[in-house]
């Protein structure tokens, strides 16, 4: 029997959306099973590139549906529908992020077109789509990173009212193949801002020039180089500070695809780890049976449906985000570190259970492992998001304003916003609804009730002993402060989604439980941090908390963990 809590292949029934949604969905997960296990690791393992996924894709609209905004659309199903992206990214996470990353950079590419005014290149964005293409996002450099202040990309006045663009891109997905590269430069002859630049570029144009695959993967992270590219009115996308803000705004669309990619991956781990930790015996017994076996398991298990419910609330702040409410812009973030590095605490649980098992070639575990590790490092580090987070820790955690109630937003509708966020700046003005509720809802919950003594604590912290002006330079130290905050917001979301699904209350027992540690365990490396205050020492100890131990809760749990053991098995 599948677990309602885990997306399973065969007992998918995404009966929550549109019929084209539905259909489309099912299609992809169809496709994948088809296709069988076998022939994913061998194209995984021999770098193939994606032909026959994207044909797939062509031939069923599927980009093309899910990433046309309705103001561009051609068709009723086109929209962009965060909840539905969300889906997808999940589905493809679980079969191979190879996959996943061509859709990705797809809309990272699409990001500037959809916030341009451009009508030519609007439309031909469209038809791109339409005919299956690919899309790319030029943005980083290679000596320059993603320093959008220092590019090296420039544009130089031809003298017929257009430009010729040369110089270089680095880490670039797509570029092998995109149909449209939105690339970011400077015009020379304009100084400061008002030089930047956004404008579409061609892979298949002569003057692109294709360098390498910077990467050893299927997924095709390129480098390319411009040569007096012509640029023409109808390839630019924006113009000065407008240029700088889309470059941010595509980046706050594109980097929440990152947690439920980190979803399907850990998904899928944990099927195999299960399956294959209950089939093997050593001593006599069932490696399952063994006591730290069930509870690295059972951690596993908690820390998944944890980022589930997680990502799934924040879908909701997306599809309700406007002008006035931006709370978006906190929860992105979130879900881009803490849910990412949520998954490479699952996958590393699981690993440590299975051993040698997660090297073998025959496994998704092995490529699993691996890919994993990189989603908490794109589209900005753990440290930059962190660092982001913490822009927003006054305000959520002492000066709460109103808001109405944000419902669960599975509706046919496109999210527009999303590509007129407007200025990339303004964010210590962003306010967020009380907290308090969401925890106050499960107080008869105690691992719940207990951790909310912590988040109580961090409150206290925060109005008493919060960072100094010397410690306000010391950014080791205000990263420890921001995974405080960060396991604060994630329970706070967890606990809303909780609420709105009915969770079983010991699954939200166990997986507090975990949350409880981790914040205790934070707590203790702030209090060894060099620059930490005597009062700031005494606060961290003071801290610390043990979860509520209940055996029974734990076993019921672990009923539920168990039952994944050939749960699901991909066809060979």
């Amino acid at each position: 029997m599948a677990d309602p809590l885990l997306f399973h292949p065969r007992a998918y029934d995404p009966a929550h959306f549109d019929a084209e949604t539905r259909r489309l969905l099912r299609a992809t997960v169809d496709w994948f099973e088809d296709r069988g296990k076998r022939r994913i690791i061998e194209d995984y393992r021999s770098r193939a590139w994606l032909d026959d996924f994207l044909a797939f894709s062509a031939k069923e609209g599927l980009f093309a549906t899910f990433l046309t905004p309705a103001a561009a659309a051609g068709r009723e199903d086109q929209r962009w529908d965060t909840a539905r992206i969300a889906a997808l990214n999940e589905i493809l996470g679980f079969y191979g992020l190879d996959y996943w990353y061509a859709w990705q950079v797809t809309i990272l590419g699409l990001g500037p077109v959809w916030q341009s005014d451009n009508t030519a290149a609007r439309e031909r964005a469209a038809d791109l789509l339409d005919r299956g293409e690919v899309f790319a996002f030029g943005l980083s450099e290679k000596a320059h990173g993603a320093d959008i202040y220092s590019t090296d990309m420039l544009l130089t006045p031809d003298g017929d009212g257009g430009f010729l663009a040369t110089g270089s891109k680095y880490y670039i997905g797509n570029g092998n193949a995109a149909g449209l590269v939105s690339v970011f430069g400077r015009r020379t002859d304009v100084e400061g801002p008002e030089g930047y630049v956004f404008f579409a570029a061609d892979s298949r144009h002569p003057a692109y020039h294709l360098v390498q695959n910077v990467v050893d993967s299927s997924k095709y992270v390129s480098e390319f180089r411009l040569d007096r590219c012509p640029v023409g009115p109808d390839d630019i996308l924006h113009t000065g500070r407008a240029a700088f803000d889309a470059a941010l705004n595509t980046v706050n669309v594109g980097k929440f695809n990152l947690c439920t990619a980190s979803i399907g991956i850990c998904e899928h781990a944990m099927y195999e780890a299960v399956t294959h930790a209950h089939r093997r015996v050593l001593y006599g017994r069932p490696v399952t049976a063994f006591p730290h076996v069930r509870r690295e398991l059972a951690d596993a298990y908690v820390r998944l449906v944890g980022m589930k419910l997680f990502s799934d609330r924040a879908v909701d702040y997306f599809r309700s985000a406007g002008p006035d409410d931006r709370r978006y812009l906190l929860f992105n973030p979130m879900t881009k570190m803490k849910v990412t590095t949520e998954g490479e605490k699952v996958v590393d649980l699981l690993w440590d259970v299975i051993a040698a098992k997660g090297f073998e070639k025959d496994t998704y575990f092995a490529q699993a492992a691996v890919e994993i590790r990189s989603l908490p490092k794109l589209e900005g580090t753990v440290h930059v998001n962190l660092a982001l987070i913490l822009k927003f820790l006054r305000n959520h955690l002492l000066e709460p304003a109103a808001y109405a109630p944000v419902e669960t937003r599975l509706d046919a509708a496109d999210d527009a916003f999303l590509f007129r966020q407007g200025p990339a700046r303004g964010l210590g003005s962003v306010r967020f609804h009380d907290w308090r509720p969401a925890f106050d809802a499960y107080a008869a919950v105690p691992n719940a009730a207990r951790f909310r003594e912590q988040a109580d604590a961090l409150c206290d912290f925060t109005a008493r002993l919060a960072p100094d002006e010397r410690q306000s330079r010391d950014l080791d130290f205000l990263l420890s402060v921001g995974q405080l905050f960060a396991l604060v917001v994630h329970g706070q979301l967890i606990l809303e989604q909780a609420r709105l699904t009915g969770l079983d209350e010991d699954v939200l027992d166990e997986l507090f439980a975990v949350l409880v540690r981790d914040f205790s365990a934070h707590a203790v490396e702030l209090h060894g941090k060099e620059s930490a205050t005597a009062g700031q020492q005494d606060w961290a100890l003071a801290a610390v908390r043990r979860p509520v131990v209940d055996e029974a809760r734990a076993a019921r749990v672990w009923e539920r963990v168990e039952a994944l053991a050939g749960a699901y098995e991909m066809s060979a």
